[in-house]
């Protein structure tokens, strides 16, 4: 698991160390660096897919290099994971336990990240009809999930009756999800209405059902990434719809309370929602607030605050925050 991150003259984070649990939750204004951390976090495995050009803080000679650097914890082995580029060249990415003495597990930090994932939802590309493969595996934005769905069902029976189960619990309007096949080696899904069982092409589904649809495949996957960064998983969902939201998050994070028998899933979401962070008001040490100052962004964990108690009160956590007083509000708001 990453610890914390530390970020050098990338976009807004100038200067920048972001603190990490099994979840964790980032909620800030537009341009406070949330999704700028996302996928500097995928960039640690792959560092020559970055354009470092594009992510250099404005500025900021390209003499200067970018840096990321950031600690994982692995049975309580450290590790510290360095990425640097240098005038839009890959110098190199250095992982190196804290201890020589395990100097031989050094790659474990490294096949844990190369199974890290980004998503950004997108309902029209849930949507799309897939050309099936004997491996596919859910896009950035949610393209795939056809084939993906498909595979589960044939792969892992259990699994897919349990996100049947599941669904019938988010939207009850619908029981069942369904496959059609459009076109030679084309699949595409729909789901079965619980009154009349009449079958609603994908195409016909709202941006939330799809959406929640493909929250919970990523729930429910067999062999789930190791880390998975989601932004704005709230986005577009009803309000009655995010604590079920955060419970599939949950799921992954913390499989022991599912009987799951896996490793923990480091889960790292943004949001804008209130009605989303209302439901995190019990555990502040999964949310940090990303803040912009000037031409900067910084980040701090909520419960690292002194006065925490004091200013929450018996308000909501949404409330408090709107108000600026926790900051990761629009500036002059």
């Amino acid at each position: 698991m990453i610890e914390w991150v530390e970020f050098s003259n990338v976009k807004a984070l100038r200067k920048a160390k972001l603190q990490l649990s099994r979840f964790t939750l980032i909620v800030g204004a537009n341009g406070s660096g949330k999704s700028t951390a996302l996928n500097a976090i995928l960039a640690l495995h792959s560092p020559g897919d970055w354009n470092v050009g594009q992510v250099r803080t404005a500025g900021v000679s390209e003499h200067e290099p970018v840096t990321l650097t950031a600690k994982w914890r692995e049975q309580n082995n450290d590790y510290m994971v360095k990425a640097k580029w240098d005038r839009s060249l890959v110098r190199g990415l250095k992982c190196e336990p804290t201890d020589q003495n395990r100097l031989r597990q050094e790659d474990h930090p490294r096949i844990a990240l190369s199974r890290a994932r980004f998503f950004s939802l997108d309902a029209n590309a849930i949507a799309q009809p897939v050309h099936l493969q004997p491996q596919m595996e859910l896009a950035p934005t949610g393209a795939n999930l056809a084939g993906v769905l498909d595979r589960l069902r044939d792969q892992h029976p259990e699994r897919f009756e349990a996100l049947n189960e599941q669904l019938g619990r988010w939207i009850p309007e619908f029981d069942r999800i369904l496959f059609e096949t459009p076109g030679q080696g084309l699949r595409s899904i729909a789901l079965r209405t619980r009154e009349g069982r009449h079958t609603i092409k994908a195409g016909d589904l709202s941006q939330g059902t799809l959406v929640a649809l493909a929250l919970l495949t990523i729930a429910y996957l067999p062999e789930p990434p190791s880390i998975v960064c989601l932004e704005e998983p709230d986005h577009g969902l009803h309000p009655r719809l995010l604590r079920d939201v955060r419970d599939a998050l949950y799921r992954l994070a913390y499989p022991e309370g599912s009987q799951e028998k896996r490793d923990p899933v480091q889960v790292i979401a943004t949001t804008h929602n209130p009605y989303f962070l209302d439901l995190f008001r019990e555990h502040p040490e999964e949310i940090v607030i990303a803040e912009k100052m000037g031409l900067e962004a910084r980040f701090s964990r909520l419960s690292d605050r002194a006065d925490l108690e004091e200013i929450l009160g018996d308000a909501p956590l949404s409330e408090v925050w709107y108000s600026g007083v926790l900051g990761g509000v629009p500036a002059g708001a």
